[in-house]
């Protein structure tokens, strides 16, 4: 069976879910809400110790003024009132991407909450905030081309393993299984880096309506995937 460590998950269809029902689009970003609740119950049922959610775009700054600004008033609400459960549950919160644009309320909260629950072992619930994969990529480039002007680090010095480190998301085990939800067949920027190999699965589910069984169904059908690294099967199963 393939391990599975770090899943993550492109979180789509809030606006259109609401659309549907005739609500204003910052409904289905609350609903949303519960859905990251149901899927993080999920990760650790399956006991997976990373979950990385894309929560905010650097793209998302073009939607409506109002909208980011109940998108960004519901994550405060989130963080505020979900920290004290993930402290009791060993769960640990952190979030990447730039941070210089946050609202000041939404960095105070998040800061707190990282904090708060540093030592959760259980699982590693990450998000992705004010996060773009290309402008991760671009000061990645930067802070290398810097040292090297400077004579830190030679030209030939920088590999893969120097330029990961360098990038906003952090050093974790890259997902092995990439959900995106509401239908779309697309990564949008995310993790372009790190997905290299990962495994994708597209649900149809709007993602207020995605539910347990839904992030069961997608580890269901990663276990039945034949993972080759750029390998042949024979290769791939000569190594295990």
């Amino acid at each position: 069976m393939n391990q599975l460590t770090h899943v993550a998950i492109i979180m789509d269809g809030n606006g259109r879910w609401a659309t549907e029902r005739g609500m204003p689009r910052w409904k289905g970003h609350e609903a949303g809400a519960d859905a990251v609740r149901r899927a993080t119950k999920a990760a650790c049922r399956h006991e997976i110790s990373h979950l990385t959610l894309f929560a905010f775009s650097s793209e998302n700054w073009r939607r409506p003024a109002k909208e980011v600004h109940i998108l960004f008033s519901l994550l405060r609400r989130y963080l505020e009132s979900e920290t004290a459960a993930l402290v009791e549950k060993g769960i640990r919160l952190s979030a990447f991407g730039r941070r210089d644009r946050l609202p000041a309320a939404v960095l105070q909260s998040l800061l707190f909450a990282e904090e708060r629950t540093r030592g959760g072992e259980r699982l590693h619930l990450r998000l992705a905030l004010d996060y773009g994969a290309r402008h991760e990529f671009i000061e990645a480039a930067r802070s290398l081309a810097r040292e090297a002007a400077r004579g830190i680090i030679l030209p030939d010095q920088i590999d893969e393993d120097l330029f990961e480190k360098r990038l906003s998301s952090g050093v974790v085990p890259p997902p092995d299984l990439i959900i995106r939800t509401s239908g779309e067949r697309r990564l949008s920027n995310f993790l372009l880096w790190q997905a290299a190999y990962s495994e994708l699965y597209f649900c149809p589910r709007l993602w207020p309506d995605f539910e347990e069984r839904d992030f069961d169904k997608a580890v269901e059908d990663y276990a039945l995937r034949q993972r080759r690294f750029g390998s042949t099967r024979r290769a791939v199963c000569l190594a295990g």
